[in-house]
């Protein structure tokens, strides 16, 4: 063996064997995860989850039921006059809210994704909405509790698998080649351009939102919220991340960043310009209430809030302990009036908001706040995106990182390119052949 080939050898070597431990480490989180799956049926079945109804079938069953029928067109009554809360408190609604809640009616819920969605929503939301109206801070999710993910260490080898594809390590804020400058985000769009499905669903909502709703302006003009049609726009966007898989739709969203023109891409990535920026800021608690106006953008709010809720008791920051569930309600309100974003271009402490402000709250400015904490200081979606971006667990007591942010903060970021040619490669491209197959039906985020 001659010294020049020596190196190229041992290389291959240590390729080999960090493969290897892939495969073993991979393959025992399966069998784990398969014992832990079996082992918690039975409990899931005794917490009732598998005994929860859609709100559709659950609807049905009532209307051919003399008694819950007769009740649930009391409860609608109830439920729909101005003056809710003196009827809520009429014997009669009572009555019915106790009957109901005997009901399979009453603790029903709906499957993301589902066929007849809307209507098993509108379902949910017609015994479910204004109980409690102004009262309660938080709405329970109409939909079914996803699967919890036990092991963070899977999640992790997860992000680590789909960076290696998309040319960029997620256990490192850079590509393995330190001669090669390597933008993290970049990787993510030619990896996303290197798959079918992602490549045609992420043009069509790019030219989408970036079309001129005016025929005859000219392509040169600055985008603006009235050269595009919102409405269309987030119809599109939602379809991409419904129906392209997370290791390419989270890898646009969720890639790390150390420098700005990799934050700044990120932050482009749902094209800000038309879906979430407009000429002034609502304040937030008109926006909520604008939100629950709308059953899809109500139900996903409510979802984002149940799954991203913090804690000050668990390392992870998330009450459920489930960074998955939390990413994947983030990423169903994109594409609704309350799509959230990026601020800024920040890459070292980025803080991330809808599109309003707690200005003119008067006396509410206190409730507003909140609202808006739950997004712009959530410790728990901040270690989940952290924890996929860069494949490692936050450090435990988290120290604040959002708290000097100004409430009003102002996006001033210039815009860089946002597409990339086709000629251009990723910096690195391997594959993990069946491992990354098994992980990928395992331990994906649940889209629906």
């Amino acid at each position: 063996m001659t010294a020049r080939t020596a190196p190229f050898n041992a290389r291959g070597l240590s390729i080999r064997n960090r493969n290897m431990h892939i495969y073993i480490y991979g393959f025992l989180l399966f069998l784990d995860e398969l014992v832990f799956s079996m082992s918690g049926s039975s409990s899931l079945s005794e917490s009732g989850n598998q005994d929860l109804m859609d709100c559709l079938r659950a609807t049905e069953n009532c209307n051919q039921d003399q008694k819950c029928s007769h009740r649930f067109r009391i409860m609608r009554q109830c439920l729909a006059g101005k003056d809710r809360n003196t009827m809520l408190a009429s014997r009669d609604c009572h009555v019915a809210l106790e009957v109901l809640k005997e009901m399979a009616l009453f603790d029903c819920r709906c499957k993301r994704g589902m066929k007849k969605e809307m209507q098993c929503l509108q379902s949910y939301w017609s015994i479910n909405k204004g109980q409690t109206e102004g009262e309660d801070f938080y709405e329970p999710s109409p939909y079914e509790p996803m699967t919890p993910h036990r092991h963070s260490d899977a999640f992790r080898l997860a992000s680590i698998i789909s960076g290696i594809q998309s040319g960029t390590s997620k256990g490192q804020p850079h590509c393995s080649d330190p001669t090669r400058p390597c933008n993290p985000c970049l990787d993510a769009t030619k990896a996303c351009n290197l798959n079918e499905n992602c490549k045609r669903q992420r043009s069509n909502y790019i030219s989408t939102c970036t079309r001129a709703q005016t025929q005859g302006q000219q392509p040169s003009q600055p985008q603006s919220q009235d050269s595009c049609n919102r409405k269309r726009c987030h119809k599109a966007l939602r379809m991409f991340f419904e129906r392209v898989d997370t290791q390419y739709s989270y890898g646009l969203l969720f890639c790390s960043c150390k420098d700005q023109a990799c934050a700044e891409r990120r932050r482009q990535t749902i094209v800000p310009s038309c879906s979430y920026q407009d000429k002034t800021k609502p304040n937030c608690l008109q926006l909520r209430n604008t939100c629950r106006l709308d059953v899809h953008c109500r139900s996903r709010l409510a979802d984002f809030h149940t799954n991203c809720q913090m804690t000050p008791h668990s390392i992870s920051g998330c009450l459920n302990d489930d960074y998955q569930a939390c990413l994947t309600s983030y990423t169903r309100l994109i594409g609704t009036d309350m799509t959230p974003n990026y601020m800024d271009s920040g890459h070292s402490n980025f803080t991330i908001s809808p599109w309003c402000t707690c200005r003119g709250s008067g006396n509410q400015e206190e409730e507003c706040e909140k609202f808006l904490q739950d997004f712009r200081e959530n410790n728990c979606l901040r270690n989940a995106i952290q924890a996929f971006g860069y494949g490692s667990l936050p450090k435990p007591d988290p120290q604040p990182t959002t708290g000097s942010v100004k409430p009003d903060l102002e996006i001033t970021a210039s815009i860089p390119k946002t597409t990339m040619e086709l000629g251009e490669e990723p910096c690195i491209i391997s594959s993990c052949g069946n491992l990354n197959d098994k992980l990928s039906k395992n331990l994906r985020c649940c889209n629906h």
